[in-house]
């Protein structure tokens, strides 16, 4: 077997060639990074069905389920007449699996119930605000008062909300100390939340080279950050109650025109952009993840028992430098 021989080039005589002068190779027909696993995400959770659609689906999946619980109990039945501990083994294990979905239901009607309670309460808190009388404003602390009850990281600042309020005189001092009082913490600890899904969902894209498995990761992870919002506002959700929030998240982003590039993202885009010409993957993250930075700051919306007014709201720009920053911190 021969050797191969490298390619030797003669130039002409004279002729200098310097790597150095050669022109750069041409990028202008790259378009910018655009954050499509984000967007795919996105029109992936504003998906809905048409009104026969669902009638199908949920005829299909009854179907099943008749189907499945008539052949479980001829099971049973028929292993009883056979073996009478083994039947009742089978009725046992019949019995905890119907157990476990009525639980499974019951929590889902209540994650339901404890969001239908959030939106009254934003509700009556954006009424308060209109009327401007004090009787409806003191109904909005005790029914603020009254949701985070059961929970101990909060009695420090109910006992003071409570010492304080009497000192209010108007409605909007009433919202403002109930808003400033209570939702600090709870605001802090959602915008961390967004800032960790931000760097996992720009991380993710950077490193996953398939399209379909970062749209999913991306799905995934924002599914959880905004089911962790809801838990940290007190609106605990089930599978079915994400998937409602995404929903509703999805859609206050399209009725304020939040999906399209704006002020508060276009220092992301940018840095995105600069990014990309040195690896275009981690220029996707960088959208992807302010993307997500928006999501996130819309779920702190939906999920918030009071609008955003004596506190600031957070911006994609501020929420993306602290999740970008994360990435380079060194540990304690």
């Amino acid at each position: 077997m021969k050797t191969p021989k490298p390619l030797l080039i003669d130039l002409p005589e004279g002729a200098e060639f310097d790597p150095g002068t050669a022109p750069p190779p041409p990028d202008d027909d790259l378009p910018p990074p655009e954050g499509r696993a984000m967007q795919m995400a996105l029109r992936a959770g504003r998906a809905r069905l048409s009104l026969w659609a669902r009638l199908g689906l949920s005829a299909v999946i009854g179907f099943i389920v008749l189907v499945v619980s008539v052949n479980a109990w001829d099971f049973v039945t028929s292993l009883v007449a056979r073996n009478t501990v083994l039947g009742i083994l089978a009725l046992v294990l019949l019995a905890g699996v119907a157990v476990a979905g009525l639980v499974m239901a019951l929590r889902e009607w209540a994650g339901f119930r404890r969001l239908r309670r959030i939106d009254t309460l934003r509700r009556q808190a954006q009424e308060a605000r209109e009327t401007a009388t004090r009787a409806s404003a003191l109904a909005v602390i005790t029914a603020l008062d009254r949701l985070y009850t059961a929970r101990s990281d909060m009695r420090w600042a109910r006992a003071r909300l409570t010492e304080m309020a009497p000192d209010q005189l108007d409605s909007e001092g009433l919202l403002a100390l109930a808003e400033s009082t209570l939702l600090a913490e709870l605001d802090a600890r959602a915008r961390r939340e967004v800032e960790s899904a931000a760097r996992q969902v720009a991380l993710l894209t950077a490193l996953i080279p398939l399209a379909l498995v970062d749209v999913l990761a991306a799905l995934v992870t924002n599914l959880r950050m905004i089911r962790r919002i809801a838990e940290i506002y007190g609106g605990r959700a089930g599978t079915l109650g994400s998937l409602r929030l995404l929903r509703g998240v999805i859609a206050h982003l399209l009725a304020t025109g939040a999906v399209a590039v704006g002020e508060d993202m276009i220092g992301s885009v940018a840095s995105g952009s600069i990014i990309s010409k040195f690896s275009r993957r981690f220029g996707e993250g960088v959208v992807n993840g302010a993307l997500t930075a928006r999501l996130g700051i819309a779920a702190m919306d939906i999920c918030r028992p009071l609008p955003f007014q004596a506190l600031p709201r957070p911006r994609t720009s501020q929420v993306m430098s602290r999740a970008l920053s994360g990435l380079f911190d060194k540990p304690a």
